[in-house]
């Protein structure tokens, strides 16, 4: 197929694709579909060989946004049955992220909800990131508060984050409808505020609100632009409880389209399967990892995932190992300062509020459900919407039962 062999030159060479080129990824049939893992795998391969990062989420204040992001179990007016609490100590987060770690995450991505981080939560946060770090000098520290004022990724920076997560999450033309508490350019400016701090910058999208395949492409284009280092990909669960609830728009073929596809123009970062992927994936999981090199492990923000164990054993089944806690994720050439920080722009091309935002659960909450939910029905078809694979996260932060990791 010359459209394939075109795009793993132009992902060797970190040369970007088309807009014509990117659309043609998500428009290959479903007889296609393994030639196009297998092409995008080349590229995945080339840059990260058969490694797989892993990340856990610490949800430090859950519920209560005062932020109107259609597809969250957190926003202003859900009715969706969460957890709801202030925020954790920064012991209590610290034992937290002590669980991801022990199953093997080499990053913590601390989240909040709510339209952004006052001054006193920044030192709430920069209490909490010692105190991870205290117990764990090696650990990656993400950041995940919202809309960032000025001078608040500096002192993030200062107190011993790595990196700062703030998604765009679909097109500037169609973000006014999913959100009216804050624009498009509000999250552009705190990705470009997070990058001047000297903080790894990490921004991705979600999938399944609705958009089309052209939306789909401006907004990884308009993030190879901004040129993070990580670029989490989150396929919405349409929460009950949400005005998105009614949205189920994927299937997993068409969860592996969108994967190949920001692999293609982003081919040399880091691409986290991030909210959804139990839900909209299912089985197929396994074959989602020859395009991401990144994953989160355990449960999410309100929601339960699968379980630790089990996506320790499907990384080892198929074929693919654990990123160590010395190893660096990104390619050489990415790397120069933080955590994988770099000169240049593009993402992949180096030559010269937010309730939502967050990573993997970057839907604010409407991430997976755990593996636990209730078994599918044998007559679903693969295309049926599964509710029952929706389940609210009712361990871990917050509760008094251990979390899954």
């Amino acid at each position: 197929m010359d459209l394939l062999n075109t795009l793993v030159d132009k992902g060797l060479r970190r040369e970007t694709p088309t807009r014509a080129e990117a659309l043609a990824v998500l428009a290959t049939t479903d007889d296609e579909l393994l030639d196009v893992v297998a092409a995008a795998g080349k590229v995945r391969r080339h840059w990260f060989g058969r490694r797989v990062k892993l990340n856990y989420l610490v949800n430090l204040k859950s519920g209560l946004c005062p932020e109107d992001c259609s597809y969250c179990s957190q926003r202003l007016g859900s009715k969706a049955d969460i957890l709801k609490y202030t925020w954790l100590k920064p012991d209590e987060a610290s034992r937290a992220a002590a669980a991801g770690l022990a199953g093997g995450a080499k990053r913590v991505c601390l989240v909040a909800s709510g339209r952004g981080p006052t001054d006193r939560d920044v030192d709430r946060v920069s209490d909490t990131i010692k105190a991870i770090k205290e117990q764990n000098e090696d650990v990656e520290v993400c950041a995940c508060l919202g809309l960032l004022s000025d001078g608040q990724a500096e002192r993030l920076r200062e107190a011993g984050a790595d990196a700062y997560n703030h998604n765009l999450n679909t097109s500037e033309s169609t973000y006014g409808e999913i959100t009216t508490t804050h624009t498009y350019a509000d999250r552009v400016d705190t990705v470009r505020k997070a990058h001047a701090a000297g903080l790894s910058a990490c921004s991705g999208l979600i999938a399944g609100m609705g958009e089309t395949d052209e939306d789909l492409v401006d907004v990884v284009f308009s993030l190879r632009e901004l040129d993070p280092d990580s670029v989490p990909v989150n396929f919405l669960i349409p929460f009950e409880g949400t005005p998105l609830a009614k949205e189920w728009n994927l299937t997993p073929q068409r969860c592996l389209r969108i994967l190949a596809m920001v692999r293609f123009v982003c081919p040399d970062v880091e691409v986290r399967i991030a909210g959804g992927r139990e839900v909209h994936l299912r089985t197929m999981q396994p074959l989602a990892l020859h395009l991401a090199n990144s994953i989160f492990l355990g449960d999410y923000l309100t929601s339960e995932g699968q379980a630790g164990k089990a996506d320790l054993e499907m990384i080892a089944d198929a074929g693919f190992e654990v990123e160590g806690a010395g190893e660096v994720t990104l390619p050489e050439h990415r790397t120069g300062g933080g955590c994988g920080s770099h000169e240049g722009g593009g993402c992949g091309s180096h030559e010269g509020s937010r309730c939502g935002s967050h990573e993997g659960g970057g839907v604010c909450g409407t991430v997976p459900a755990s593996a636990s939910a209730s078994a599918p029905a044998a007559s679903a078809s693969a295309d049926e919407p599964r509710p029952d694979l929706v389940a609210v996260r009712r361990r871990g932060a917050g509760t008094d039962l251990a979390p899954n990791a």
